[in-house]
């Protein structure tokens, strides 16, 4: 049988092969890495976290991305099941150790005997005669292949700033000053509620932090000017430019939690910083992606209060994300309309997030091995989280707002991707349920609806498959 050949071992590359191969089709997995790296990723292997270590919220009766783990672990995903086996305290999210993490993925891919890794760069459009192809380049697409998609497509990718926050020596935090505890006392999948390192701000602390944001020297890329940000990762200078109490509604907001040391004195804002390692030697601060030079993270973080000592294992940094105008080029199965052999996958689709990318990749490996194999799949559900996440990629958008830029942008997984559904007005007992609580039970019931949905999708696609087989 002829391999299916994938282009890019990121996390959308590792669990398309993965799914692939698990439906019995060889695979080639191309990675450039590391005889070609990029600015962002420090190793050589498959599924490296070059961001946040952090795969979002894990509980799935109210938050889409909860959903989308819960979708992600029911199709045998190696991301989830790898993530869940090398998971560190994080509240009620569910966060990595980043070099486990990427470890775990890599072993098992490299275990399967269909799936064969080649090392080098692949520049420009693949062989002609590699007539299944999988591309999940990921935000850091190199040049040369970026260039020949855009010429194929006669779309110019768009581009948008993703900034990389800095990761803080445990030892080196005053603990005197900082304290332990997740918003809310949430606990996480880990069953822990203090998970995040907390480091309290009063107002005048707060006022001279962002008037030295304000003033700080930034990294400027020429080739980046008139980029626009995406909203979901925009670096903390830029938040602040927006308005002064902007952080404290953001990142900084000091909702849900309790100065241990202090416990009647209610901080102004407050910075968390969440483990980023198995050994809880590095924690990240939360939401402080950033573009500021490197000197100057290193004074102004130093201002927080409880990081006078900070030890910066790394800083943040920014590095460029391009993406495909989806809607337009893909069609549903992913497939370039201009090429159908060739099909997207990840962020380079117009996902974004760890989880998403990996959730394009799951579906995009299992289109293309059901094309291989001559079987009919259906698309997952739009009611589903995957199915939204695919619907969003492939289609349901208007060409531009108001004679505007076009509307397509980078996004996450939210409830406002799924299908519209009648919002509960009373709970189990008839009592009738106020603005808040209709909230919670519309996400209730469109997660209800999304799991009963999959699980219907999956049934009859067995069933398909037993036909075939019998």
């Amino acid at each position: 049988m002829r391999p299916i050949h994938i282009i890019g071992g990121g996390l959308a590359g590792s669990e398309a092969a993965w799914q692939a191969a698990e439906a019995g089709v060889p695979v080639v997995l191309h990675e450039m890495r590391p005889d070609c790296t990029t600015p962002a990723h420090r190793t050589g292997r498959l599924a490296e976290l070059v961001c946040s270590n952090s795969f979002r919220s894990d509980e799935a009766a109210t938050n889409a991305v909860g959903v989308l783990h819960r979708e992600m672990r029911a199709l045998g995903s190696i991301v989830m099941k790898s993530a869940d086996a090398h998971q560190v305290p994080a509240g009620g999210a569910l966060a990595v150790d980043r070099d486990g993490f990427s470890a775990a993925v890599e072993a098992a891919v490299l275990s399967r005997p269909l799936i064969r890794i080649e090392r080098g760069e692949i520049s420009g459009l693949p062989p002609a005669d590699w007539d299944n192809v999988i591309v999940a380049t990921g935000p850091l697409t190199s040049p040369a292949l970026a260039e020949a998609i855009g010429a194929l497509t006669g779309e110019g990718a768009l581009a948008f700033f993703d900034a990389i926050a800095p990761v803080v020596h445990r030892d080196s935090i005053d603990m005197d000053v900082a304290w332990m505890q997740s918003r809310y006392d949430k606990e996480g999948p880990g069953g822990d509620a203090a998970a995040y390192v907390n480091c309290p701000m009063s107002r005048d602390q707060y006022d001279a932090f962002v008037d030295a944001l304000l003033r700080a020297e930034k990294t400027e890329f020429r080739e980046f000017e008139g980029t626009p940000y995406f909203d979901g990762c925009l670096p903390i200078e830029v938040m602040a430019e927006r308005g002064r109490e902007t952080l404290r509604h953001g990142p900084m907001k000091p909702f849900g939690l309790t100065d241990a040391h202090a416990p009647g004195v209610k901080p102004y804002a407050v910075v968390q910083l969440r483990q980023d390692n198995a050994l809880g030697t590095l924690f990240n601060i939360v939401g402080f992606q950033t573009k500021l030079k490197y000197a100057e993270q290193t004074r102004i973080f130093r201002m927080i209060p409880g990081l006078e000592r900070a030890e910066f294992a790394r800083l943040g940094g920014i590095h460029r994300n391009t993406y495909l105008n989806s809607p337009r080029v893909l069609d549903w199965r992913l497939r370039l309309k201009a090429a159908p052999r060739l099909r997207f996958a990840g962020q380079i689709t117009g996902c974004e997030g760890y989880v998403e990318s990996a959730a394009v990749g799951l579906i995009a490996g299992r289109l293309a091995a059901a094309e291989r194999l001559n079987h009919e799949i259906d698309p997952p559900p739009a009611t589903t989280a995957i199915g939204a996440l695919l619907n969003h990629v492939t289609g349901g958008h208007i060409e531009s707002i108001d004679t505007g830029p076009r509307s397509f942008q980078p996004m996450n997984v939210n409830f406002g991707l799924f299908p519209p559904i009648s919002e509960p007005r009373l709970d189990e007992t008839g009592r009738r349920l106020k603005g808040p609580e209709r909230g919670l039970a519309r996400k209730r019931a469109l997660s209800a609806r999304a799991e009963r949905d999959l699980a219907e999708w999956m049934a009859r696609a067995a069933a398909r498959e037993g036909a075939l087989t019998a």
